[in-house]
């Protein structure tokens, strides 16, 4: 049974990637729920393996969550190319208020892709996945060498569909100096990702004032909301976007090395941006498609999926302090 239960882990996180990523937020409709298999190997082999990697070298929440960031600059930028890509969904460039001539990218779009990917497709499926598993093996690892070597071949793939789809239906390909960037950005963030907190200055069971579960999730809530209509503009990216992410980043770091930490707090944290993205659905649904009832039915089937998720696995959290 202690074999089976980590199974039963691996294919919640797998499916629970993609879904969030792109189903809960609306971008993909109900109608096209069937392709759900074709993006598990990229967005659920991705969140597994950055998990695994993670609690394989104790690492916490920040490394899960710049190492998300990475793999949204991968997907973004080489797999996609949507940030470079002024056709990609059409509706994504027709703004261009942040648009940068000599990268050939919109700002705003691209902080989206990086940080809803880094957020949400990677740090919210990692997390719920992890509360539906049995106490005693939420920060384990869930899978041995073989294991491993085949979340890295299922990701590699899944990559290798979503590009030769997207090549195929836009003909697009970056230039050589854009993906080349984005993999100095994503090696970065992955040198990041591993960089001891006591070099930026955080230092554990810090002292002073710690919110009540119910008001952290209630102030990332409202700062994520902020991050997810916030205009395309440079105010935007600056007021709406970096921010509020480096403000609220910050705060969580310093309070989650805070005596009176618990996982109710982390998963308050990861409630908030899941029901982010239940709103943010009908959201995207009225500016993209807002005349096709199916997707409206599918934006409220998964906000209530998203609801349950949030009561189950509140239920199934108990009072330990996490990595």
């Amino acid at each position: 049974m202690r074999r089976l239960l980590p199974v039963s882990g691996v294919w919640t996180l797998l499916v629970l990637a993609p879904w969030i990523g792109e189903y809960l937020l609306g971008n993909i409709p109900l109608e096209l729920l069937p392709a759900l298999p074709f993006l598990l190997p990229m967005y659920g082999g991705g969140a597994l393996l950055i998990r695994e990697v993670t609690r394989r070298t104790g690492r916490g929440w920040p490394t899960v969550l710049l190492l998300g960031g990475a793999y949204g600059l991968i997907e973004a930028g080489l797999v996609d190319q949507s940030m470079f890509n002024a056709d990609f969904e059409q509706t994504l460039f027709l703004a261009r208020h942040t648009y940068v001539e000599a990268l050939g990218l919109d700002v705003s779009n691209t902080l989206s892709f990086v940080f809803g990917h880094a957020v949400y497709s990677i740090a919210t499926a990692v997390a719920f996945a992890e509360y539906l598993a049995p106490p005693a093996l939420r920060r384990e690892p869930w899978l041995g060498p073989v294991g491993l070597a085949v979340t890295v071949v299922l990701y590699l793939l899944g990559c290798l569909i979503i590009y030769s789809d997207q090549v195929d239906e836009y003909g697009f390909v970056a230039s050589a100096g854009q993906r080349a960037w984005t993999v100095v950005g994503a090696l970065a963030l992955v040198v990041l990702a591993f960089v001891p907190l006591r070099v930026l200055g955080v230092r554990r069971e810090q002292a002073g004032w710690l919110p009540s579960p119910i008001a952290l999730g209630g102030g990332c809530f409202a700062a994520l909301g902020v991050t997810f209509a916030r205009p395309e503009s440079w105010a935007g990216v600056a007021l709406g976007g970096v921010l509020p992410v480096v403000v609220v980043g910050w705060l969580l770091v310093r309070w989650s090395t805070h005596p009176g930490w618990t996982v109710g707090h982390e998963h308050a944290v990861a409630v908030a941006a899941l029901l982010t993205y239940a709103w943010g659905g009908f959201v995207l649904t009225g500016l993209v498609r807002p005349d096709d009832v199916l997707a409206w039915v599918g934006n409220a089937l998964f906000a209530v999926l998203a609801a349950g998720l949030a009561v189950v696995s509140r239920r199934r959290v108990v009072s330990v302090p996490p990595n």
